[in-house]
């Protein structure tokens, strides 16, 4: 009974801090059914794993970046503005406490690769987060779909990856104060696509706070996260560490480099964990290249002077290698987030210097003759 009482008057703690300090950052349910027409089917663009839906939509908001447009409205009125926005809204898994903490990070860490927060709403019992609109959806809409695979080039998923890589080290390392940021749910769900393919990390309701000079500490918390993403070591342990989100994000490096979920029922079949553990074995066997996606073999074995759309060696082995290395199955044996970057961006490199080979070798060979 009093572990109940303490979790109610910590809800109601932070519902005073959120609503004392983002009180601005509200948006009246009216508003937010008004756009959705009711959260009907035809806005739904995304549910992400039984914890919330995800809606697109035009929505009439406070614009934040000119209150002074509120004057003459009614008090709770919000000045008219039309902006496409993708709107979160919480099932029973999705609670206060996870909107709070996302409210929070948001709020507090501007970064170009993380979501930006519009506002949010916590009325009849609804749990809503309002965020930028990603108009090329999540990445985990992709996997597993050969015609929107296509699209992803092996430039394309490269780029995103150190969109996401980047992300993740400045939560780790560059926060101001010298505060870190633990994702804990990292997966290609949370990850949003904008309309230049940049992409951006969401999904921050279980996200934890490290204070400064913890650089090297871990926490012990409960585990969290999708079987097929979560650490093997913080699953045993319960100590969480930034290369739990290191882990994660190797799963993910692995689904990009496989064309499918982490989760996909042709990887349980081998083992229960998914993906991870047979990537990681057939890395160690040399057959990892077999299991690459089909599309990305198409593209490489093309024949197309103009532009080599698929990965060549260097790029191929550099990516699978340090894919690996994120996978590793304890903490110290996986790299820093910053080491990912740079291998991930010498993997774009040596992809970007091969780009014109071929039409080079198309002409030479044309004056050849």
């Amino acid at each position: 009974m009093s572990s109940l009482i303490s979790i109610s008057k910590r809800n109601i703690i932070s519902s005073l801090f959120i609503f004392s300090f983002f009180g601005h950052l509200k948006i009246r349910l009216g508003d937010i059914k008004l756009a959705t027409n009711n959260f009907s089917d035809t806005y739904t663009i995304a549910f992400l794993d039984g914890e919330c839906t995800l809606y697109r939509a035009e929505l009439h908001y406070f614009d934040k970046e000119n209150p002074s447009s509120e004057k003459g409205k009614n008090k709770g009125d919000h000045p008219k503005g039309h902006n496409i926005v993708v709107i979160k809204r919480g099932n029973q898994f999705f609670g206060e406490e996870e909107l709070f903490t996302e409210i929070e990070m948001l709020s507090s860490v501007e970064y170009p690769n993380i979501v930006t927060l519009i506002g949010f709403c916590i009325e009849d019992s609804e749990t809503i987060l309002v965020i930028e609109n990603g108009s090329n959806g999540y990445l985990r809409n992709y996997l597993g779909n050969d015609n929107d695979m296509r699209i992803l080039t092996w430039e394309k998923r490269l780029k995103i990856c150190i969109d996401v890589a980047n992300a993740l080290d400045h939560l780790h390392s560059e926060i101001e104060d010298q505060k870190m940021i633990i994702h804990r749910d990292i997966c290609s769900c949370n990850i949003g696509l904008d309309e230049n393919w940049r992409a951006k990390i969401d999904g921050f309701g279980d996200c934890v706070f490290l204070p400064p000079n913890q650089e090297d500490e871990a926490v012990y918390i409960n585990p969290h996260g999708r079987p097929a993403y979560i650490d093997p070591e913080y699953e045993k342990t319960d100590k969480l560490k930034r290369e739990s989100d290191v882990y994660s994000f190797g799963i993910v490096l692995l689904e990009i480099l496989c064309g499918r979920s982490a989760g996909d029922p042709i990887y349980l079949k081998e083992n229960d964990k998914g993906l991870g553990p047979v990537a990681r074995q057939s890395f160690c066997t040399g057959t990892l290249e077999d299991m690459i996606d089909p599309i990305l073999k198409e593209e490489t074995s093309e024949c197309n002077f103009v532009q080599k759309r698929g990965p060549n060696k260097e790029s191929l082995h550099t990516f699978m290698k340090i894919a690996y290395q994120c996978v590793a199955e304890t903490q110290d044996q996986r790299p820093t987030m910053k080491v990912v970057v740079k291998e991930l961006e010498k993997a774009l490199s040596f992809q970007v210097s091969q780009r014109s080979k071929p039409l080079i070798f198309f002409i030479h060979m044309q004056n050849a003759c």
